[in-house]
């Protein structure tokens, strides 16, 4: 079992709540658009780090957290990156490989809107954990904590912080 503390969108900014909120986490996921080396290394240096680079991400940031990440977390066969659309309306590259992959869960970010929606076409979870970061138009700060249980994603948490 396996509890997963889930954001995007940083910006460079970490929430001073932020390590707090996520001290029950065995695992940190980054869906992108950490803003700085600093930040990735924060995070990573307080739990283990799982990140995908984001469009404001520099090659600095790219060399360590590639676009895509595929992989099993217990029995759940995991796709993340920064853009990727929602049900119904992925990028192409996107679509493409939750055909050919079949992962279970998809996580993407970029819009700072939270979004968690089941895709039954494709039989997966989309969560997109809105932003932890104050760079942006949304007005809250948001990400989500989960927890990986053999095949099961379950405990699902919606944490939200003031800007």
């Amino acid at each position: 079992m396996k509890r997963i503390g889930l954001i995007s969108d940083t910006h460079t900014f970490i929430h001073p709540k932020l390590f707090d909120s996520l001290k029950e986490c065995d695992e940190i996921w980054h869906a992108g658009d950490i803003g700085d080396v600093e930040t990735a290394d924060k995070l990573a240096a307080f739990r283990p780090l799982r990140a995908v680079y984001g469009n404001i991400d520099s090659h600095r940031i790219r060399i360590v957290h590639p676009e895509f990440q595929l992989f099993k977390c217990e029995d759940v066969k995991v796709l993340m990156t920064h853009i990727g659309g929602y049900p119904g309306r992925y990028r192409h590259v996107v679509r493409k490989l939750i055909e050919v992959e079949n992962p279970d869960l998809f996580i993407s970010g970029h819009s700072h809107i939270l979004k968690i929606m089941y895709d039954k076409k494709h039989r997966l979870l989309h969560v997109n954990p809105g932003a932890a970061g104050k760079s942006g138009l949304h007005n809250v700060i948001t990400f989500v904590r989960f927890t990986i249980d053999g095949k099961q994603i379950k405990d699902l948490e919606i944490v939200e912080f003031k800007r």
